[in-house]
């Protein structure tokens, strides 16, 4: 029976950026969740994992793709070659197109920038030269421009598809001579508007659809994927403010073009953008209730206190220790109506998901309840019932003759938690 591919994987390794990648996760998990799990992946796992069965979309973000070379040259590329030849999709925004292309040319002439060179995956067969448009510098948005596009839809033929839109760029290339590469299967599906600083031949492609064996690619200078609502206008370059408000003027038309090329690939794509639900809270708990307290007690020498609350704070995330329906004082304040403070204000305690745009859930405090004298009740964890799962492991335990009694012992329950490894180990 064949695996259904349900996963969405965006490349977060060696080359991407964070913010590239945050901004396809952002994107991505709004317009494919629940349908699909939108989850990052690195170079190791491309490598050694078996991920080609269940990936629907495999997707390299913007960054920089030497450091894509470097980390998959030879049998990274070959896995990913395989993948899509077998009809597997490939996405790449920006440095990902320029990766995804037979050719990169990048700021010929520039000593210090320069980097030309054939390109393993060759999924679009000509060259992809860059920068477009000049200004580019690395690890800033100097050099952004909300670049004027004209889609093709004879190209897109699904969804509502703009005719021209602003999108953002920050050193993206231009696919050079594509339309010369029909017979090949390459269908150009935008084009620039505006002038080019370097030489596109015919044309002056900036997506294109590559038909590739039994699966396809689709390739683009532009980054369709970045939100105007996750962009800070008041970072201090010149112009910049003037770039976020062209692309909040245009933010229906892009995430319109964006749905249409997910179409494209053949994904099933919701109609509005689903929101991403908030983070639950975590309950502990144990066989033998008295276990939750011996467990905790091993724990002291990492807790420590803060306004007379106790917390853990680990390499990557911070653990607030609550007890079941104990209200602090702290929660009391949050929880009642600000009449004074002027909508505009920002509260210091204001929950960072109440707002619709990128989140760093790193920062964000994990609520952990410590349930040292019962069982969590129905009513705090509606989709999972404690106590029927310590009675069945009870049971078990006295079937079997290999059980120790220490397998599910105790157990660390949230309904929705991010990344399982990263809080268990870091």
């Amino acid at each position: 029976m064949a695996t259904k591919r349900m996963n969405i994987l965006v490349y977060s390794g060696n080359g991407s950026t964070v913010e590239s990648v945050r901004h396809c996760l952002y994107s991505l998990r709004r317009l494919l969740s629940p349908t699909y799990a939108v989850i990052t992946v690195n170079g190791d796992a491309i490598i050694k994992e078996p991920w080609t069965a269940s990936c629907a979309l495999l997707v390299f973000p913007g960054g920089a793709d030497l450091g894509y070379c470097r980390t998959l040259n030879g049998q990274g590329n070959q896995r990913i070659g395989q993948y899509v030849e077998r009809g597997g999709r490939y996405l790449g925004f920006c440095a990902g197109g320029y990766y995804g292309s037979k050719r990169c040319e990048f700021q010929v002439g520039d000593k210090k920038m320069e980097v030309i060179g054939n390109r393993e995956l060759a999924f679009y067969p000509g060259t992809c030269r860059g920068c477009a448009f000049s200004g580019f510098v690395y690890h800033s948005e100097a050099g952004t421009r909300a670049t004027l596009i004209q889609t093709s839809k004879a190209a897109l033929t699904k969804g509502s598809v703009p005719d021209v839109f602003r999108t953002y760029y920050n050193g993206g290339g231009v696919f050079v001579d594509a339309p010369k590469f029909k017979d090949k299967g390459v269908e150009v599906i935008a084009s620039f508007e505006d002038r080019l600083d370097v030489d596109a031949g015919e044309g002056s492609a900036c997506a294109v659809y590559c038909k590739v064996g039994e699966g396809a690619a689709l390739l683009t200078s532009t980054h369709p994927e970045f939100s105007a609502v996750n962009l800070d206008p008041d970072i201090g370059i010149p112009g910049f403010e003037d770039v976020v408000k062209a692309l909040k003027e245009d933010e229906l038309q892009r995430t319109d073009f964006l749905k249409a090329c997910l179409l494209k690939m053949g994904l099933q794509v919701n109609q509005e953008q689903t929101a991403i639900p908030s983070l639950s809270r975590l309950h502990l708990s144990s066989a033998i209730v008295s276990d939750t307290a011996q467990l905790l007690e091993t724990l002291q020498e990492l807790i420590t206190m803060q306004n007379g609350e106790e917390y853990i704070k680990d390499e990557n995330d911070t653990f607030h220790l609550e007890k079941p329906s104990r209200w602090s004082l702290g929660s009391i304040a949050n929880a009642l109506p600000n009449t004074t403070k002027n909508k505009s204000e920002k509260s210091e305690n204001e929950d960072p998901e109440d707002q619709d745009k990128i989140i760093d859930y790193d920062k964000i405090v994990k609520r952990l309840i410590i349930h040292e004298k019962d069982q969590p009740e129905s009513k705090d964890t509606p989709y999972f019932n404690h106590q029927a799962f310590f009675a069945n492991l009870k049971h078990y335990e006295t079937l079997s003759r290999e059980s120790d009694g220490t397998f599910g012992k105790n157990l660390l329950y949230g309904e929705v938690v991010t990344s399982t490894n990263t809080m268990l180990e870091k």
